[in-house]
């Protein structure tokens, strides 16, 4: 993308939420700058300054800058001498803090790349989760994740990793162990596997490209009815088609409601959450942004449902921004119950651009509201039944994560309670309706019921 971010439409420039995604490249120098400085600039760290700073002096959403004067701000940045980029990265942040923004900041190389990775919903590796064993203190396999190089070698849950390409892995932390795991697609690595079935072995893999499963989801028989249970850990940019996997295979297997869970979820792309929306609402309005020259921007659902069976959303304080879109369109709309805590308040928009020296920056770009018009700027949304975990309960679930979305599980259980609620809600068809629908079945008959 070459043509100046402005004129984009906002969802290809935006995220909301802990993750963010590419928006677009930049021009480069503003006005006012002779021959002979762009040239100086060209092979100086200034580079990366001056990009920043054009960026934030056309978009950020706040005109004022935090009442601060934007031009001195650039005067002051251009006008020192830098003997490392990273000097000059330094500076840029404490630009940057003037604004008194948290969620615009600049991002050195390594944390753009690994963004980039968080929010296209893929990463370069083998496809394992690994945890250190609390016991044992020995690097350990949760799961190889499906479609993966490692399940498909036939990595295991619970194998110990002793080595990496050689490398003992006693007193590695999963972070250092990750770093060598990863790499190059189509590079290989070899890991040497302790398993109680056998002696140590090696296992060579090849890196791939593998998708992050940011979307899980199981039946469950909850008395007479049967549920389908999804937790959305991440908006990335495959979670819409796993969400929509999700809903259509449950929907296949009969269930009678949904829970979707999206508590401790931090957000993510903005289109993810309008597309995940939309599953659920076949209309009404989902959000409406402003930018800072006041700008409306209304988004809303477009009859493209995939179910209409009664749902109940789970919250807590974690929930946040791209969550907080979701929730409050299915909250405000009536589509489903919000059932937890107070969720986060994360109200803003961010486009992200990567810079010419491979690093990047996050700018606010809007302010959004719930389809009612409500500012959940650092109040969050109430749940339509608040329920709070004490401190033993989080602990609980924390150190047991199999109980969450289960009857161990309060909020869980108490979403329970609101989908019974609603089934008694539902009028039973009368015994006159319930003949008609049987009679639909019978070979030849006209059927004019409208009992589904």
């Amino acid at each position: 993308m070459n043509q100046s971010p402005r004129h984009f439409h906002l969802l290809q420039v935006a995220l909301c939420g802990g993750a963010i995604a590419t928006a677009a490249t930049l021009t480069l120098f503003g006005p006012g700058l002779s021959r002979s400085v762009r040239a100086a600039l060209q092979d100086s760290p200034k580079t990366i300054l001056d990009e920043a700073w054009q960026i934030v002096n056309s978009e950020y959403v706040d005109g004022t800058f935090n009442q601060k004067d934007w031009q001195a701000v650039r005067q002051s940045l251009l006008g020192k001498n830098y003997t490392s980029r990273e000097e000059a990265y330094t500076a840029l942040r404490k630009s940057l803090e003037q604004l008194e923004d948290p969620y615009t900041r600049f991002m050195d190389p390594k944390q753009y790349q690994a963004l980039n990775s968080q929010t296209s919903g893929e990463l370069s590796g083998v496809g394992i989760r690994l945890e250190l064993n609390e016991k044992t203190k020995i690097l350990t396999v949760v799961e190889p994740i499906e479609n993966s190089p490692a399940l498909k070698a036939g990595i295991q849950a619970g194998d110990r990793i002793l080595a990496i390409n050689g490398k003992l892995t006693k007193g590695m932390s999963v972070e250092d162990a990750s770093n060598l795991i990863r790499g190059d697609v189509g590079t290989k690595v070899t890991l040497r596997i302790d398993r109680d079935t056998k002696s140590a072995f090696d296992i060579p893999l090849q890196r791939a490209r593998i998708e992050l499963p940011t979307v899980r989801y199981s039946l469950r028989q909850e008395g007479q009815k049967r549920i389908g249970y999804i937790r959305l850990n991440e908006f990335s940019a495959h979670a819409p088609q796993q969400m929509r996997r999700a809903i259509q295979d449950l929907t296949g297997q009969k269930v009678d409601a949904f829970v979707l869970d999206l508590r401790s979820n931090p957000g993510g792309l903005l289109q993810a959450s309008i597309d995940i929306s939309r599953m659920w609402m076949d209309s009404g309005s989902i959000v409406r942004t402003v930018n800072r020259k006041g700008e409306n921007e209304q988004l809303a659902a477009n009859r493209t449902a995939l179910t209409k069976l009664p749902l109940a959303v789970l919250v807590d304080g974690n929930s946040a921004s791209s969550s907080e879109i979701l929730t409050g369109a299915l909250k405000d709309n009536g589509r489903a119950t919000v059932v937890g805590s107070q969720t986060f308040g994360k109200a803003l928009v961010q486009s992200v651009h990567s810079l010419s020296d491979g690093s990047g920056l996050a700018v606010t770009i809007a302010h959004y509201y719930t389809p009612d018009g409500t500012d959940i700027s650092q109040k969050g949304i109430t749940p339509d039944i608040k329920i709070d975990l004490s401190d033993s309960q989080r602990q609980k679930l924390a150190s047991n994560p199999k109980l969450i979305g289960t009857k161990d599980d309060p909020q869980y259980l108490r979403a329970l309670n609101v989908l019974e609620a609603e089934f008694a809600k539902v009028k039973q068809p009368t015994a006159a309706q319930r003949q008609s629908r049987n009679n639909c079945l019978i070979p030849g008959l006209t059927c004019r019921s409208n009992v589904q």
